[in-house]
């Protein structure tokens, strides 16, 4: 029988061991954690596109300060943004992927005329708010006038620009004439500067280009004076603006308007403005470009 007494004591222990209570987990409370707060989200970048009126190299040099001037005014980094030409940024616009953008006089044109693009302020040079078209040649070349260039390879600068297509298919018409039966051979440039480049170098006989951009051109590249010459000059044109699309919040729009036009009362400031090739931001209105309107009115509508 100690055979059965032996099992009974077994299964006791058994028993005793499954009813015994859990060992309870202690937690030191000096040894605790603050949960980490939640990651700030990144500021969101204040994206500006410049439209092609300079080359993309020359756009990101003279507007670099000014872009990290307004950054630094609305303590948020900056994101430069560019395309070919002027109507892939006024989709830009439109399409509210940059809160600003700084454009050509026909541009604004076109997009205030098909989504309501709106201006926000324009720059001031040699205390005014005007520009021309002036038609290069080489400086060799016994060219005096538009006529004179019947049968020669013209360069211009984007399909919508006022200063470098309308301006001088407009004089081309005044002779009775199309680009296709007057010149011996057209091309784009997609950039003022290039288009400068192009005639200083020979490879067009004539380009008609942005005044500013001419004037800053020589001044930075004096041999580019030296290489080419003006016949001509437009009448006065509205200055190209600086723009927003119609989804822009108005805070912004504000804040953005209010650095524009007092960034010239500073030191920081005038030298950002200075790089780019200008004196100051000013209002302006939208009948100052209504000469741009005709233009282009004029031009289109001939057959």
């Amino acid at each position: 029988m100690k055979w059965i007494a032996c099992f009974c004591l077994i299964i006791l222990s058994l028993l005793i061991g499954c009813t015994a209570e859990p060992e309870t987990a202690v937690i030191q409370l000096s040894a605790l954690q603050p949960v980490p707060e939640a990651s700030v989200t990144a500021v969101k970048p204040l994206r500006v596109a410049v439209a092609a009126i300079i080359s993309p190299q020359g756009t990101a040099d003279s507007y670099a300060p000014l872009l990290n001037y307004l950054g630094a005014a609305l303590d948020r980094p900056v994101q430069l943004v560019q395309r070919r030409t002027y109507a892939e940024v006024n989709e830009l616009v439109q399409n509210g992927e940059v809160d600003l953008a700084f454009i050509c006089t026909s541009a604004y044109v076109a997009g205030e005329r098909d989504f309501g693009m709106q201006l926000l302020a324009a720059p001031q040079v040699q205390g005014q708010t005007v520009y021309h078209s002036v038609l290069l040649v080489p400086a060799d070349s016994r060219a005096q006038t538009m006529a004179d260039l019947r049968g020669k390879v013209f360069a211009f600068t984007d399909p919508i620009s006022t200063t470098g297509r309308n301006y001088p298919i407009s004089l081309v018409q005044q002779l009775g004439q199309s680009p296709e039966t007057f010149f011996g051979r057209t091309f784009y440039t997609y950039s003022h500067d290039d288009a400068i480049r192009a005639v200083a170098n020979g490879v067009a006989d004539g380009a008609a280009v942005d005044s500013l951009v001419y004037a800053f051109a020589i001044q930075r590249e004096p041999e580019l004076a030296a290489q080419t010459r003006i016949i001509h000059q437009s009448p006065a044109f509205g200055m190209p603006p600086v723009v927003t699309g119609t989804d822009a919040r108005p805070q912004l729009v504000a804040e953005l308007q209010n650095v524009l036009l007092h960034m010239h009362e500073d030191a920081d400031g005038r030298a950002a403005l200075q790089q780019a090739g200008f004196e100051q931001f000013v209002l302006v209105d939208d009948a100052d470009y209504d000469t741009v309107r005709s233009l282009e009115l004029s031009v289109n509508n001939q057959p």
